[in-house]
């Protein structure tokens, strides 16, 4: 059946366009689909059925979060793909510093006038990410709302769930004092902060997104969308080997307690992770430690990336402000066993994922101080 939309087009709802677009959809997504996807993209809901034969004790661990005003960088660069693979990444990064592998990804974009490119654009970084991490991309909503965006405006939000078995869950409880701090790179900015290196680069210093930029290598809008990066198949394999094999318990109540000794008490390598997103090193990382605790963050022992020594210096940002707002080089924190930390920089060094002891846990008042 044929329907006519006239009077909704007119107010700038193209729902036929929209209906082409999404016809697509299940062939780009389909890459991203791993054992437990149920159903097609297009329904009222997505379906997922989990495995609960690996899992003894499974705990589901979700989040939701957006790209922010990264958004208008891609916007001014005519590039929408590595937006998609943003969302996806700082969601994964999320849930991994839990221990939670993901499972299934939703998206959520709404705009004023729905354009193809655009639309293209984000649904494929979406699904490249969505299948770099094992995620399936099993749904998601798309919205043309004139009146609340310009036509070329977007909003891009995504939500994630992923499973941990419940004695494996890293929640900062097993933090110590004496443990080594280990920070991972990041790739620049990620998804944080982009409204001060706007106002920085474009409005006080005046720069032009194509400018190329001799202090950062590349066009100034190139390093501001450099995308972010997914730290959880490093963390899976620090994981994984820290952990003593899994089997289940077949019989009573004694052989449950000893699997879950087995499962639980050698995963004492990493004590907990801290993803540096907004915030910085200043709020994100006391949500893991314990009130009697600090996180004593060393200053000059890794490389600060060039983008934020030309925001800090040109700027003139004090420099605990810009511990609160940006990366500062470091993406992920490790809080790991002092007497264990050369085996874990070992491991890593084996995938070749640099790594720099950054600091440790002292006795203190749950905040993050800089030396």
């Amino acid at each position: 059946m044929t329907h006519s939309h006239k009077a909704y087009t007119a107010a700038g709802v193209d729902i036929d366009f929209a209906d082409s677009l999404k016809a697509n959809l299940g062939k780009m997504v389909a890459r991203t689909h791993r054992p437990g996807v149920l159903g097609k993209i297009g329904g009222f809901g997505g379906l997922f059925q989990l495995d609960l034969k690996k899992y003894r004790r499974p705990v589901l661990v979700s989040s939701v979060d957006g790209v922010g005003t990264k958004l208008k960088i891609a916007a001014m660069m005519r590039r929408h793909d590595t937006v998609g693979q943003d969302l996806v990444n700082h969601c994964a990064n999320d849930i991994a510093v839990l221990g939670a592998e993901p499972l299934y990804f939703l998206d959520y974009i709404g705009t004023g006038r729905l354009q193809a490119r655009i639309f293209h654009g984000i649904i494929a970084g979406l699904s490249k990410a969505c299948a770099e991490a094992g995620c399936a991309l099993i749904g998601g909503e798309t919205a043309q709302m004139p009146g609340m965006y310009r036509d070329s405006e977007y909003d891009l939000v995504g939500c994630i769930v992923g499973v941990v078995e419940k004695d494996r869950i890293l929640d900062g409880s097993r933090v110590r004092l004496g443990d080594k701090i280990i920070g991972l790179p990041s790739s620049g900015l990620h998804t944080n902060g982009y409204s001060l290196a706007r106002e920085i680069l474009f409005v006080k210093l005046r720069h032009r997104v194509d400018e190329y930029s001799g202090e950062l290598g590349c066009r100034i809008g190139e390093e501001l969308l450099k995308v972010h990066r997914n730290y959880w198949p490093v963390i899976r394999h620090l994981l994984d080997r820290q952990s003593a094999p899994l089997f289940r318990a077949t019989s009573g109540a004694s052989s449950a307690r000893q699997t879950s000794r087995k499962s639980g008490g050698n995963q004492q390598s990493v004590r907990a992770l801290a993803h540096i997103t907004g915030g910085g090193f200043l709020d994100n990382i006391p949500r893991v430690l314990p009130k009697n605790c600090d996180a004593v963050i060393r200053r000059g022992t890794w490389p600060v990336l060039p983008i934020f020594r030309l925001l800090q210096n040109e700027g003139h940002v004090d420099e605990m402000e810009m511990y609160e707002v940006f990366n500062m080089g470091i993406g992920m924190v490790l809080i790991v066993d002092g007497g264990k930390v050369d085996a874990v920089l070992a491991s890593l060094k084996r995938k070749k994922e640099p790594a720099y002891v950054i600091g440790e846990v002292c006795r203190g008042r749950q905040r993050v101080v800089l030396d």
